[in-house]
């Protein structure tokens, strides 16, 4: 089990992220049309997977902002954002900022949070996600995480990025 803080006050999280170099466990999230989608969706493809707790959130808006602009112009590559919203919310947010190069995914109806160590255990926030980031090659290794120490704060995009461009 980690730890992380919100506003300085420990929050247990369930497990650890996904160990580098391993394969990344599958998934089934929820897509915007109420559709399951899997790890295998995005096959071949290097991935971001730009975990929040809710893009209702001001940090959380902000990274799937900065990530949208850096996924325009990335080859071969998907940023997937990835909360415990409701596909609706996620899909009204996306509308009104304008994100067309992220895909949002909920965690609604799915194991995810758990099966990926992000899951808040404790304080006013359980049951959403701890804000981390996982980079995934195109044979679904992992190449780079990050989990951020204070959920408040924005992840590492200049190393996120680095990883998926195989400059870490």
């Amino acid at each position: 089990m980690s730890t992380i803080t919100f506003q300085g006050k420990p929050i247990n999280i369930c497990g650890d992220l996904p160990a580098v170099g391993g394969k990344a466990p599958e998934f089934k999230l929820t897509n915007r049309k109420m559709q399951d989608v899997g790890l295998d969706a995005f096959a071949g493809k290097r991935k971001i997977m730009n975990i929040v707790p809710s893009l209702d959130t001001p940090t959380c808006a902000t990274s799937t902002r900065k990530f949208n602009e850096k996924a325009a112009h990335l080859n071969n590559a998907v940023v997937l954002t990835i909360s415990a919203d409701l596909p609706f919310a996620q899909a009204r947010f996306c509308e009104i900022e304008g994100i067309k190069h992220v895909i949002a995914l909920s965690t609604f109806r799915s194991d995810f949070a758990h099966d990926y160590g992000v899951e808040l255990l404790d304080s006013i926030l359980a049951g959403l996600t701890a804000r981390a980031i996982i980079v995934i090659d195109e044979s679904d290794t992992v190449i780079y995480t990050e989990l951020v120490k204070e959920i408040a704060d924005e992840p590492d995009y200049a190393s996120a990025l680095a990883a998926l461009n195989g400059n870490a």
